[in-house]
């Protein structure tokens, strides 16, 4: 089995001038897919909606049903019969029907760059290299069923562009395998992506976990295609080191859509958008204790006080010295230490204890 290349680590990619990477908020992908219903406009709708969701990039699928495959129908070219989605279905009449035409293509993108959105596409064969160089994307994203294809991605790499390898069903050999196939092109901006190949997957089977593994063993960032239902596993993603989410979207699971059951609607996308954010922020750094934050509540924590006018000689008790809110007095564990002792001068009720008064 082929091991982990020595290569010096990638912290981060620069994917059309935006940075991914863990010191930037989560790069949130909205994956179109097959979910435009065959529709151009419905296509475009979708780039709003996902612009309008703060989404960071649009990506789309660069195939025909013909250069993904071929039209047979033999076992080999159908789906399992119990598939929760597209069972008994043929590879050939299900990509017909998911792909996105490649004349939609430059619309969809002109759009994008128009709201602010970038726009790129999973290539799936040498003619989709070429034909999205033409439409000067800003990365490439190898499809997990497609990190066996090492002379795809060598050809995707050439092109200096960030390439993102999602790694559903791969083993540490072929992922070991494509990221040096990338990387022997001469580019090292390389991201791999956790992913589970079911549709939709069950979040017991997303093993996050392996997020940080996958990063020091390969040495690039990573990140999380994501095919569970919601955004929980997404979000928890991030605090294992996600520094980018892919996600399919709909604008309506009711509508249907070859991937809408489970795919993301216009409110939950900008929860994804949002949240993600949240959990990056939150991640803070690896040590204990107070926060700059927090300079207001320490001085509102417990400490003894004095809570009646006393006079000199009088005996402190549990009557004119209490642990009170705020700070400044001794901590409230030194009372067994004062109780009993007497007052040095007369003390104001509200004066923090402190050794000099006993």
């Amino acid at each position: 089995m082929s091991t982990p290349v020595e290569t010096p680590a990638t912290t981060s990619l620069d994917i059309g001038g935006t940075t991914v990477g863990p010191d930037a908020p989560p790069f949130i992908i909205a994956e179109m897919s097959g979910n435009h219903d065959g529709s151009l406009d419905k296509a475009l709708e979708i780039v709003r909606m996902a612009a309008k969701a703060g989404a960071h990039a649009i990506k789309l699928q660069t195939y025909t049903a013909d250069t993904i495959t071929i039209d047979v129908d033999k076992p080999e070219f159908r789906l399992s019969e119990g598939h929760e989605l597209w069972g008994s279905r043929r590879l050939y009449e299900l990509y017909e029907e998911a792909h996105t035409p490649w004349e939609w293509h430059k619309p969809i993108f002109d759009l994008a760059r128009e709201l602010g959105i970038l726009a790129f596409s999973s290539p799936f064969d040498p003619t989709a290299v070429e034909f999205l160089e033409g439409l000067e994307v800003p990365a490439y994203k190898i499809a997990s069923s497609e990190i066996v294809d090492l002379p795809l991605i060598r050809l995707a790499a050439q092109t200096g562009k960030p390439l993102i390898i999602s790694t559903g069903m791969a083993s540490v050999g072929e992922i070991a395998a494509a990221v040096e196939a990338a990387h022997s092109t001469g580019n090292r901006q390389v991201m791999l992506l956790s992913c589970t190949v079911s549709y939709p997957a069950d979040p017991a089977s997303s093993n996050l976990r392996g997020i940080p593994v996958m990063r020091e063993a390969f040495g690039v960032p990573v990140g999380l295609s994501d095919h569970t239902m919601g955004i929980g596993a997404a979000v928890a993603s991030v605090a294992f080191g996600s520094v980018l989410v892919e996600k399919h979207v709909t604008m309506s699971r009711e509508e249907g859509g070859v991937d809408s059951a489970f795919s993301l609607e216009p409110d939950e996308l900008a929860a994804l958008v949002r949240e993600t954010k949240v959990a990056w922020q939150a991640l803070g750094e690896p040590r204990i204790g107070a926060r700059e934050a927090e300079r207001e509540g320490l001085r509102f924590r417990r400490s003894l006080f004095v809570v009646e006018d006393v006079k000199a000689g009088d005996p402190v008790t549990a009557a004119n010295v209490r642990s009170i809110r705020p700070a400044n007095g001794l901590a409230p564990d030194a009372f067994s230490l004062v109780e009993s002792k007497r007052f040095t001068r007369d003390v104001e009720r509200g004066t923090p204890m402190s050794w000099d008064l006993v």
